[in-house]
């Protein structure tokens, strides 16, 4: 996602408010901002289940923090659904994992 010149602080700050309105069942959120480019970002996002991912998306709450994000953005982000095929490192669960949807 291209966030708009200057915006950069205000989505790291929605990314933060994650910590304390974490949807049911997101376990982890990584956000990476591109080398070549500090206004492209990637958020990589995990749920428990594609139930609760499916239950997140269909939300009032999300439809929210959603509209939040796209008024911070140039365009509407890249947005691709996948599944975690592996993982190498400590997994943190529900009440461990660090804050910060579209990739």
């Amino acid at each position: 996602m291209r966030a708009k010149p200057g915006s950069g602080e205000m989505l790291a700050e929605l990314g933060k408010q994650l910590e304390s309105d974490r949807p049911p069942g997101m376990v982890s959120v990584f956000v990476y901002r591109m080398d070549a480019n500090p206004d492209e970002y990637m958020m990589a996002v995990a749920f428990e289940s594609k139930e609760a991912y499916e239950a997140n998306a269909a939300s009032d709450e999300q439809d929210r923090r959603y509209r939040q994000l796209r008024d911070l953005l140039e365009s509407d982000p890249e947005w691709n659904d996948g599944e975690i095929v592996h993982v190498d490192g400590p997994v943190a669960g529900p009440s461990e994992a660090p804050a910060g949807s579209p990739a």
